[in-house]
């Protein structure tokens, strides 16, 4: 066995703190490692330098320095790898859910809203947040640090941007427009003047930022000039209007002379009608009916699908069964003259494509449904009450 000499172990020591091994502890335990490496393997008569050398490479992949990075990184994130195996696992989750929350929205399946919702919500506030601490870390400066923390920001406000879109909820057009300023005014230029400063990432920087600049265009070009709460406004208050137009029709036609019968079919069909409509407007608005004071509440209908109500065996689902069915039966007991004309109306859709309409589209077509109804030929003998 070589004996190492008290010179030698101050050298070993000297040249640990030389490249950049600041921690006493680890100084120590790498002094102690490669003694004992040296006492063990090195012969009588053989260079200590080269041997040392050679040695003291198995140590690390550029340089000595990496082992007090590394140490500082533990020491630092003492739960690191817990993290990274929680980011890993939670960013398989996240992917399973929006892929089959996206296949379930095309099938038309219930459960479509909370997977893409579980999906997005992990990827935002679960797997970007965990990856921005374990990469921070390997930022080189303070503008690397700001890079990844921008990069982290308009990734989580893509997605949350995104849940809002496929959510139809209020704000979504403001929310898109902040994220494409924070990736277009904030995150491109950082990572673009951080990376074209080095001569090694300059080509790649460059690229980089075109595709994001691209893509960012691309986004924005998709977001309507128009407030899209402007438009739900407007599209909301033509519904209101067609509402009263048709209350003040019915009041008016209460007198006309009426058939028993048909005054229960027509009773039916109006009662199903009203059903559906307060469970749309339920789902679309938050309330069962228009108020009277819709202007000064600032409520606006969400022209969205449906809802899972409107899926399988949902409630909206036997209202409109009870709907169609009212018709028909009011259709086989009157001429042609006098039928309901439902070929282009939601009355004539298949219970499975419901998910497919949006409720300022159904909620049109059952108001126009009931006009017809108050404009039905006196020699019907409609009632509407």
């Amino acid at each position: 066995m070589y004996c190492i000499t008290d010179e030698q172990i101050d050298f070993i020591l000297s040249d640990i703190r030389r490249n950049g091994v600041e921690t006493e502890d680890l100084q120590l335990n790498l002094l102690d490692h490669i003694c004992c490496i040296v006492e063990q393997n090195l012969e009588e008569g053989e260079d200590f330098g080269t041997f040392y050398q050679q040695t003291v490479r198995q140590f690390y992949k550029r340089d000595l320095k990496e082992i007090e990075e590394e140490t500082q990184l533990l020491l630092t994130f003492k739960n690191y790898y817990a993290m990274k195996k929680i980011m890993i696992t939670s960013g398989i989750f996240s992917a399973a859910a929006f892929i089959l929350g996206s296949f379930f929205k095309v099938m038309h399946w219930p459960g479509t809203a909370a997977l893409i919702f579980l999906g997005i919500l992990l990827v935002s506030f679960v797997v970007l947040p965990l990856m921005l601490l374990l990469k921070v870390k390997e930022g080189q400066s303070g503008r690397d640090k700001l890079v990844f923390a921008l990069g982290t920001l308009t990734g989580m406000l893509y997605c949350t941007s995104t849940l809002f879109a496929i959510m139809h909820w209020p704000g979504r057009t403001a929310l898109w427009i902040s994220t494409v300023g924070v990736s277009m005014f904030a995150f491109i230029p950082a990572y673009f003047f951080t990376g074209i400063r080095r001569p090694e990432t300059k080509s790649n920087t460059i690229l980089t930022s075109i595709l994001l600049v691209g893509a960012t265009g691309l986004l924005f070009s998709m977001i309507g000039i128009r407030s899209q709460d402007h438009q739900a406004q407007i599209k909301t208050y033509t519904y209101v209007q067609n509402e009263q137009l048709l209350k003040t029709m019915q009041r008016k036609a209460t007198t006309i002379p009426a058939n028993s019968q048909n005054a229960k079919l027509v009773a039916a069909i109006n009662k199903a009608c009203e059903q559906v409509k307060s469970l749309v407007l339920e789902n679309a608005m938050g309330v069962s009916s228009i108020p009277a004071d819709i202007e000064s509440s600032h409520l606006l209908i969400d022209d969205g699908p449906l809802g899972d109500d409107f899926i399988n065996a949902g409630k909206g689902v036997a209202l409109f069964n009870n709907l169609k069915a009212a018709v028909d039966k009011y259709n086989a007991s009157n001429s042609d003259n006098n039928k309901l004309p439902v070929a282009h109306s939601i009355v004539n859709a298949s219970p499975d494509k419901l998910p497919q309409y949006s409720s300022l589209s159904v909620l049109n077509s059952i108001t126009q449904l009931q006009m017809y109804l108050v404009n039905l030929p006196e020699d019907a003998g409609v009632a509407i009450k």
